[in-house]
């Protein structure tokens, strides 16, 4: 896509165009309350059983895109997904809205939710999503708490028509406005199995 359609794109949608990572929220973070596109599955799919593991279908519809990373994943961090996916319910979004999730968060913070890092901080960007609240995410408070910060992801993701057509990468960048677009697919295969292991849990 050129810069000028994506920039109308991104305008359209309300993102600012800045190369930083989490830009800000494409509506208000600070009201997170997600109306889920039309076309999204609502809460939980029926008749699952606790224990059952959704269908890859429903986690990774269009496949996985290029060469898949994956990292050991501790105690705190599988808290972490697990806050994701219960986020993800509340919202009455779908099993691949938490995939997308995950994959992001995996990306940006590696699930961990992180405070400011000083020097080695992207601007004021904090917590699973690496938001930024000079962007209009929310206060530091908000955006270090799994279960705001999710919605508020979330909340952007409800916003991008089509989301659920689109590859993993496409659905983050758009929320993200990440300096790195296409680092968030590398994450999609280990999103998609931590959303399966919580999922009914």
């Amino acid at each position: 896509m050129n810069t000028i359609m994506r920039k109308s794109m991104l305008t359209a949608l309300g993102l600012s165009v800045t190369g930083a990572i989490a830009a800000g929220p494409i509506a208000d973070a600070m009201d997170t309350t997600v109306t889920p596109a039309t076309t999204t599955v609502a809460a939980v799919a029926q008749a699952e059983k606790p224990g059952d593991k959704p269908a890859a279908e429903k986690l990774i519809p269009h496949g996985v895109t290029g060469a898949q990373s994956r990292i050991d994943i501790s105690d705190e961090q599988k808290g972490n997904v697990k806050a994701i996916v219960e986020a993800t319910k509340a919202a009455g979004m779908d099993e691949r809205a938490a995939v997308i999730a995950v994959a992001t968060s995996l990306q940006e913070s590696k699930l961990e939710n992180l405070g400011h890092l000083g020097d080695r901080n992207d601007h004021d960007s904090q917590g699973l999503f690496q938001q930024r609240p000079s962007s209009g995410w929310g206060s530091v408070e908000q955006i270090t708490d799994p279960h705001y910060s999710t919605t508020a992801f979330l909340k952007g993701l409800a916003q991008v028509d089509g989301w659920q057509e689109m590859p993993l990468t496409v659905a983050a960048q758009t929320v993200q406005v990440s300096a790195y677009p296409d680092k968030y697919a590398q994450w999609e295969s280990q999103a998609a199995d931590l959303v399966a292991e919580q999922w009914n849990s």
